[in-house]
């Protein structure tokens, strides 16, 4: 059913593209009522409009806390037109119909961004907007709600094709995005409240997150998919695309995969290189270009078709590196500009700069059906404390930092997790088995097939305990001279005696890392 617009209340923060909205209304003789900033602008503008005081015989009150919280404002929006009852008591007052609002709120997150003056924060929170919001929507029947200036061409292009009227299906699509923006906006406000009373799990979680772009498909082709950011700065991700195809759902899922390892490596020059989000080379070295090769050699096959992410600066020497090899991304910190003009020579390459972004110690969600799961992320690689040496010889100071970024690495693989590590450089993993033997296999035939000679006195990390000697005693028979892992198993004792005759170092973390 279309519904003349007679009446329309414009509320808005933000008054950018108004002029466009203002002058269809003129053409159809729409009736304007207004508050605060919003009446001085449309009338600098030259358009006629009715001040909100004058109209409900209210001066606003309370610093204009109280402005719009009136009956003759909320009757005109809720009455139902087709109810005699509600038209004979609007028309006993008098009230008469508001049929289009238009409203944007305080902007709570461009203040939470800009200032940690809570006062401030709080000042922001849109009261009177958000009311006529869900009042509006609430009776889409009858009434016109428009909440995203993105929508004013739309609503111009419905009056325009009804002369003056808007159709139910149009007022229930604004309604459903009135609805959306509503909770949002409440989710942002209860998340800076938790924030700031530091309540990691509130009886009730929203997950708030406003779409950045609409993907070609998920997972596979017939997966649809967009992309979405929960932040308060939710324009961007952090980092910028400078060349290259659309990144697709599966490279997006590899560049969290790849950046959540990269935020961790941050003595020397790392690279880590993702498939199927799970790492297939992660080296750390002094020299950019070592640490670039290093990486790649742990497994060249799989990184084929792979991302790779560096946590320095793209040379030109690193740039024909790279060119030789078919990836589908590159992360890094800066590109200089003999490496661009190198890249860029790939079409498809996806070059994305990374130098300004940072990861935020946010949970981690997982999403099944009706429920989800959300945990604190994992952000402890060792604890001092429960570490301890359980077999006769035992690792140098020097040794220790290696260990460490062996087990750092082992924690980002799918379980059950076994990581190969030599001089600072992966060279065997062994992902998402659901045994521990089958990963401790893998591992030590990728090392074999790709870097034989540095098995020898190599390091070996696992995520969780092993329930039986056979995983290490394959790790011990393929060269591997130090074994870290948490402990805990039943076995603990064979496997430390195993350990001991085969005159090996080991160590319990007493921290388990799956990661599933």
């Amino acid at each position: 059913m279309n519904l003349k617009v007679k009446n329309a209340l414009i509320s808005v923060s933000n008054k950018e593209n108004l002029v466009s909205v203002l002058k269809t209304l003129k053409k159809f003789k729409i009736n304007i009522i207004s508050s605060g900033g919003t009446y001085v602008s449309i009338r600098k503008l030259g358009y006629k409009c009715t001040e909100l005081s004058k109209y409900t015989g209210f001066e606003e009150m309370l610093d204009g806390r109280v402005k719009t919280l009136h009956p003759k404002i909320h009757a005109g929006i809720l009455h139902d037109r087709q109810n005699k009852k509600h038209k004979n008591e609007m028309s006993k007052q008098n009230f008469p119909p508001i049929d289009l609002i238009v409203v944007n709120f305080y902007p709570f997150q461009k203040i939470v961004l800009n200032t940690k003056n809570s006062k401030k924060i709080i000042e922001n929170i849109d009261i009177g907007g958000p009311t006529l919001v869900r009042a509006a929507a609430k009776n889409f029947k009858n009434v016109t709600i428009v909440t995203n200036m993105k929508d004013y061409k739309f609503l111009i292009k419905e009056l325009e094709t009804h002369k003056g009227k808007t159709s139910l299906k149009f007022r229930e699509l604004m309604s459903s995005k009135a609805f959306g923006l509503t909770a949002y906006y409440d989710a942002m406000i209860a998340n800076w409240f938790n924030n700031r009373l530091k309540i990691e799990f509130p009886e009730r979680k929203t997950i708030f997150g406003r779409k950045l772009q609409k993907l070609r498909y998920g997972e596979n082709p017939h997966q649809r998919s967009s992309l979405y950011i929960s932040d308060y700065e939710d324009k961007h991700l952090g980092f910028t695309q400078i060349n290259g195809k659309e990144l697709s759902y599966n490279n997006y899922n590899d560049i969290f995969a790849s950046l959540r390892i990269l935020e961790t490596l941050k003595k020397n020059s790392g690279t880590v290189i993702i498939k199927h989000a799970n790492p297939c080379g992660v080296s750390e070295n002094k020299n950019p270009l070592v640490s670039f090769k290093n990486a790649y050699a742990s497994d060249p096959i799989s990184a084929f078709g792979g991302i790779i992410a560096c946590n320095f600066k793209i040379n030109k020497k690193i740039a024909q590196e790279i060119k030789k090899k078919f990836i589908e991304v590159i992360l890094a910190k800066g590109f200089d500009k003999g490496s661009l003009e190198l890249l860029k020579r790939k079409k498809n390459l996806r070059i994305i700069d990374i130098s300004n972004f940072k990861l935020k110690n946010l949970s981690s969600v997982k999403l099944f059906d009706g429920s989800f799961l959300i945990q604190s992320k994992d952000s402890i690689i060792i604890d001092k404390k429960k570490l301890k040496c359980v077999t006769k010889l035992k690792p140098s100071k020097k040794d220790m930092a290696e260990i460490r970024f062996a087990f750092n690495v082992c924690k980002h693989v799918k379980s059950n997790a076994i990581v190969l590590c030599n001089n600072f450089t992966t060279i065997g993993i062994g992902a998402g088995q659901p045994s521990r033997l089958d990963s401790c296999n893998i591992a030590v035939q990728k090392a074999k097939k790709f870097q034989s000679s540095k098995i020898k006195n190599s390091i070996a990390a696992s995520d969780a305990f092993f329930p039986f000697a056979d995983g290490i005693n394959a790790l011990i028979k393929a060269g591997v001279r130090t074994i870290i892992q948490p402990g805990g198993s039943i076995k603990d004792q064979e496997v430390i005696n195993a350990a001991n005759k085969a005159k090996i170092k080991m160590l319990f973390t007493g921290i388990r890392h799956f990661n599933h």
